[in-house]
């Protein structure tokens, strides 16, 4: 394999699409996000996306059985005769800056041949928080940020880098006509942060109007903070036993007059 391509699964008619991509990244905010999203609309796998310029490993299964790193595309169909969904998330980011502009290319490609007219990214906003996170936007158009802000969002601070395939699909849309939104969600970004992903999420499903209950995501929060509050007890008792060495270090310092 010489160059990203994908491989199409199935043919699908879809209805006004929105392709929204969350991919590893600050938190797994993206991926988590897609995840719930695949899980609790059904959706269906459409096409893979395989890159030389992904992780060079395999996964393993309980089986033994191996696969490449990859993408996948999964799509949706709207009952209630709004827009269609195609849902994008992976294994990995490319490791490499040729490969970061290359992926977003063929899923910008991949998403003109299927009439895809907006394009939503999810990823996180590294930041120390308390209480509920904040979901930023930055977008290709006026129109879309205003969208966000009137779903929820709000605006970031001016001159902050949105780094990999989230920023680069935004940076590169203009090339193809489609219009592109990313949604950072606030995340300590060191850990799997699925509060932050629920807050994407409800700006999301109001930005695009699409019913999802969003309450099956608390178990996973509960299971984050409590995970937070170990790791901050950890570091305290660190902190604790770092100090009561000092003081033994100091005691043992001896003065020769």
């Amino acid at each position: 394999m010489k160059e990203t391509y994908i491989k199409e699964l199935k043919q699908v008619e879809l209805k006004d699409p929105i392709l929204i991509e969350g991919l590893p990244g600050l938190g797994l905010v993206g991926k988590i996000a897609i995840r719930y999203l695949i899980k609790k609309l059904q959706a269906k796998k459409l096409a893979f996306l395989y890159s030389p310029h992904f992780p060079y490993y395999v996964l393993v299964n309980k089986k033994g059985n191996v696969r490449l790193l990859r993408g996948t595309f999964y799509y949706w169909k709207n009952k209630n005769k709004q827009n269609d969904l195609i849902l994008f998330t992976g294994d990995s980011q490319s490791q490499t800056i040729e490969g970061q502009y290359e992926i977003a290319n063929c899923m910008l490609d991949f998403s003109q041949k299927n009439k895809v007219k907006t394009i939503a990214t999810i990823g996180g906003y590294r930041k120390e928080i308390t209480g509920k996170p904040h979901v930023y936007v930055a977008a290709t158009s006026q129109k879309l940020i205003e969208h966000a802000l009137n779903s929820g969002a709000s605006l970031g601070k001016s001159g902050s880098p949105i780094v990999g395939t989230a920023g680069l699909i935004l940076g590169l849309a203009g090339f193809k006509k489609i219009e592109a939104m990313c949604l950072l969600g606030e995340t300590r970004g060191y850990m799997p942060d699925p509060l932050a992903a629920k807050s994407v999420l409800e700006v999301l499903k109001t930005a695009f109007n699409f019913e999802i209950d969003l309450d099956g995501l608390d178990e996973e929060i509960t299971n984050a903070e409590t995970m937070v509050m170990r790791l901050q007890k950890i570091e305290e008792k660190r902190g604790l036993q770092a100090e009561e060495t000092r003081k033994e270090e100091n005691k043992k310092v001896t003065y020769i007059s």
